[in-house]
């Protein structure tokens, strides 16, 4: 298929789910994604659930956590301004980012959605017509039709320059993500080559590896604990507090530890488990009034 034939038909995809609605495209993306009907009624499965809080939860406070320049207050608040990434610029537009005022080496990502990054190793070799045409298309996307999830409703769209962090000589640093149920870490993985072949890998409190796959396959390499585990654990708890479940991610750089952002629907609840039975006891943690 040709780029403008599957760009085209992307673009009726994300028109149509405009007037479909959400009760009826959770299920049918649940059944295509997963295999097995989903009971909302009645939700056990991890997956399930995540569809349940979808159509039934209350996010109305939660919007600003997802906001990637927002969220960073919030956190500073409660944790200290050590633990953000700094920011170098944030424009409403495209139009606005000026490659002269920044770095030689930075990122660029949207902040009202997800995979919308732009990582510049090296300015000199930047390709910014690429970067542009990206972020364009991004920021004319209201994420909450990629898979209505209310919390990204209401986000007004806008671009973000942060420090590139990644130590010298390295592109891609390894992101820490925390399963938060009412307040308390239960389970984490540690997603290893993201730049190049993604691998997540899933651990419990005391870093013993656990036997299953979600979204990717587990790493052939051998996952070190970070030095910063314990740490990172007191600071999931405190930044959960009072969430029925979240999912924390951190970055952990040359010794510290950098907040990465708020989840509250991992895998947009489609997120296969190898194998599956783990969907359902991943569910058992996460306790639905």
């Amino acid at each position: 298929m040709n780029k403008n034939l599957s760009y085209l038909l992307e673009k009726i995809e994300y028109w149509r789910r405009h007037f479909i609605s959400p009760e009826k495209f959770c299920h049918d993306k649940f059944v295509e994604r997963l295999g097995y009907e989903p009971d909302l009624k009645n939700p056990k499965t991890f997956n399930e659930k995540m569809q349940w809080l979808k159509l039934n939860g209350d996010y109305s406070k939660e919007s600003q956590l997802v906001d990637k320049f927002e969220v960073k207050k919030y956190v500073a608040e409660l944790l200290g301004e050590e633990y953000i990434i700094p920011t170098l610029a944030v424009y409403d537009s495209v139009s606005e980012i000026d490659l002269d005022k920044l770095p030689d080496k930075f990122v660029l990502k949207c902040t009202h959605d997800s995979a919308s990054v732009v990582i510049c190793n090296d300015k000199a070799t930047f390709d910014f017509k690429a970067a542009k045409k990206k972020l364009n298309h991004c920021m004319k996307i209201n994420y909450y039709y990629m898979g209505f999830e209310p919390v990204y409703k209401s986000l007004k769209p806008r671009i973000i320059a942060e420090k590139h962090m990644a130590p010298d000589g390295e592109t891609a640093i390894n992101d820490y993500k925390f399963f938060c149920f009412d307040g308390k870490p239960e389970i984490m993985f540690v997603a290893t080559d993201r730049s190049d072949d993604c691998r997540f890998d899933f651990f419990d409190m005391e870093f013993n590896h656990l036997e299953f796959e979600n979204i990717h396959e587990n790493s052939s390499k051998v996952i070190e604990k970070p030095e910063k585990f314990e740490e990172m654990k007191e600071l999931s708890a405190k930044l959960s507090q009072g969430m029925k479940f979240v999912r924390i991610d951190f970055y952990e750089i040359n010794g510290k530890i950098y907040f990465g952002e708020y989840t509250f629907f991992h895998g947009s609840g489609y997120g296969r488990f190898e194998p599956m039975e783990y969907d359902l006891k991943v569910g058992e943690l996460l306790k639905l009034d």
